[in-house]
């Protein structure tokens, strides 16, 4: 990149300008010591073409400069200070929703206040066309941002009423109906990165952007497609659906949940059905069975009913088809008295 001229150089271009012209030697007309004007003139000249392009110089440098300065905010190299309440959250958190009332949170807001912010958050312009000024590049007045990653630091900077310091994430496929979905990918990823996710916010987390991106998605999507996308194993997806899916109640039925261990959340996982759908159900009952035993001379006669349906049984008993009209009537009779459904 070519570099501009320092400011010492140009006066001392400046300066070797007059000390040329001073060094000339006088004409002699006979009338006077002075340097004739036409003299001086063209020695002006050429000191003036000398700073004329010293300076051209300079600004083409500062402007290649500048240009730099809004590729490197656009693409995430250059850490800038907003202020939070510029700042929208369009998806929200995947941490319990009570975080801000953890002792963890207070604790980044003492730290955040005694040492200052290390790790900048994660934003996109609101605007997806938004360049910085190319003539104050980090000047963001009135400029909105969309967070994706660091609201507890976000919002321990708004708390310290000071500017939060974030850098502008990739916005590759941010124009498409996968945007959202995209968006929860960075905030998993930057969480995961860190082992910041409890065994049960991880799993909420992954069945959130599963059903996100299912619902955007043009194609049936697959497990194993999707654990692919967020860099996970294909194991875990049905799981994350089902955790997701069933989240309410687990949170009714577990109150530590947040608190448990991997192992201990694998008991957990343990009432949930494989399809993704819904807390595992019960098996139903086996079909209740009755049966009565009479005889008919010196032959048995059972009778049973099973889900519903009746049968007569025996062996041995020869019967016409009368007699079989007349014993479906004294059934029939029966039934109807007792006041059968």
């Amino acid at each position: 990149m070519a570099r501009g001229l320092k400011r010492s150089l140009l006066k001392d271009i400046g300066k070797s300008a007059v000390d040329a012209d001073e060094a000339q030697p006088p004409v002699d007309d006979g009338t006077s010591n002075a340097t004739p004007k036409a003299f001086k003139r063209a020695s002006a000249g050429a000191g003036s073409a000398w700073k004329a392009g010293a300076l051209a110089e300079t600004q083409a440098g500062l402007d290649e400069a500048r240009e730099a300065m809004v590729s490197d905010v656009l693409n995430g190299d250059q850490v800038l200070e907003i202020d939070p309440n510029m700042i929208r959250d369009p998806v929200g958190t995947d941490r319990r929703s009570d975080w801000m009332k953890q002792e963890g949170f207070r604790e980044l807001v003492e730290s955040i206040k005694a040492n200052g912010q290390d790790l900048p958050i994660l934003v996109w312009p609101e605007d997806p066309n938004w360049r910085p000024d190319a003539l104050e590049p980090k000047n963001l007045e009135r400029i909105q941002f969309l967070l994706l990653a660091g609201r507890r630091r976000c919002e321990a900077a708004r708390l310290l009423c000071r500017p939060v310091r974030a850098v502008i994430a990739s916005q590759e496929g941010r124009d498409g109906p996968e945007a959202t979905f995209q968006m929860l990918v960075l905030r998993f990823r930057e969480n995961e990165k860190r082992d910041d996710l409890s065994a049960f916010e991880r799993q909420v987390s992954i069945g959130q952007m599963y059903e996100e991106l299912r619902s955007s998605s043009e194609t049936k999507l697959t497990a194993k497609a999707f654990a692919e996308r967020i860099g996970v194993h294909e194991s875990v997806v049905s799981r994350a659906r089902a955790v997701f899916k069933a989240k309410d109640e687990i949170l009714n039925a577990f109150k530590n949940v947040y608190e448990l261990s991997f192992n201990d959340f694998q008991k957990v996982l343990a009432h949930l059905s494989d399809d993704g759908a819904q807390p595992a159900k019960k098996p139903p009952a086996a079909a209740q069975k009755l049966k009565v035993v009479r005889k008919v001379g010196s032959r048995n006669l059972s009778v049973e009913t099973t889900d519903g349906k009746l049968s007569i049984k025996t062996t041995g008993l020869k019967i016409n088809k009368a007699q079989l009209e007349g014993l479906g009537d004294l059934v029939a009779d029966y039934l109807n008295n007792k006041g059968a459904d």
